[in-house]
């Protein structure tokens, strides 16, 4: 498969909808992911962030809705909400948490491919990089995965790395415990502060001019923590 494919995440349970969705998903030029529950969803949101997300609602293990709650807490990309459920209502709350559009089964796959489509045209994914992101001396490239402080290579362990990267990508901006917990450990560690903190202070160690001060991971109390780029 061609890595520069729009990939499109479906999360359902019904194996025959796998079974005709990922074909056509691949003939019309995307590259298809699978997922059969809620909690391996959120894990692979959170693992392969997909261009789109077609997310069911009747789910073995925990409610679609819920899913597209937690989803939304990090994943800034399309969910198009695919469900037997026709009432108004169901329709009204899938889209006030953040759906961007919602197709009743069966469906016709011509159909769900437009709406893929017309989601992607509406949304803007994946964050443009313009360059590495700067602090002081520390400079973060995301393309290729290079840190480095005062032109020295940093070396960071896989999970130090993620989170960096996280907060590097919304440099400024404030980024929830949950958030950070969820995109860099999954949705099943989403209240798992203590794995953040740790992590946290193994980077302000080798990235902060004085750890005990620090002027670039910072904290919001009670919130979660903020690259000063």
């Amino acid at each position: 498969m061609s890595a520069s494919r729009t990939t499109i995440l479906v999360i359902d349970d019904e194996a025959q909808i796998h079974r005709f969705l990922s074909p056509a998903l691949d003939a019309a030029g995307f590259d298809p992911k699978r997922a059969d529950s809620g909690q391996e969803g959120l894990r692979a949101i959170a693992l392969w962030n997909p261009d789109a997300v077609v997310l069911d609602l009747g789910l073995p293990d925990m409610d679609g809705k819920d899913v597209l709650a937690r989803a939304r807490e990090f994943y800034p990309g399309p969910i198009i909400i695919l469900s037997a459920r026709d009432r108004e209502a169901e329709k009204i709350e899938a889209l006030d948490l953040g759906a961007n559009d919602y197709v009743e089964k069966p469906f016709g796959v011509g159909e769900l491919l437009a709406r893929v489509r017309a989601a992607l045209r509406q949304s803007a994914t994946r964050p443009v990089q313009h360059g590495p992101v700067v602090a002081g001396d520390l400079v973060i490239d995301l393309d290729r995965r290079l840190v480095s402080r005062a032109g020295e290579a940093v070396r960071l362990t896989p999970k130090e790395y993620d989170v960096l990267a996280q907060l590097a990508r919304a440099a400024g901006k404030v980024l929830t415990h949950r958030e950070l917990l969820t995109s860099v450990w999954g949705a099943a560690h989403a209240s798992d502060t203590q794995y953040l903190r740790v992590v946290v202070g193994q980077l302000r160690q080798k990235l902060e001019p004085e750890p005990a001060q620090p002027v670039r991971l910072l904290t919001e109390p009670g919130v979660g923590y903020r690259l000063q780029a």
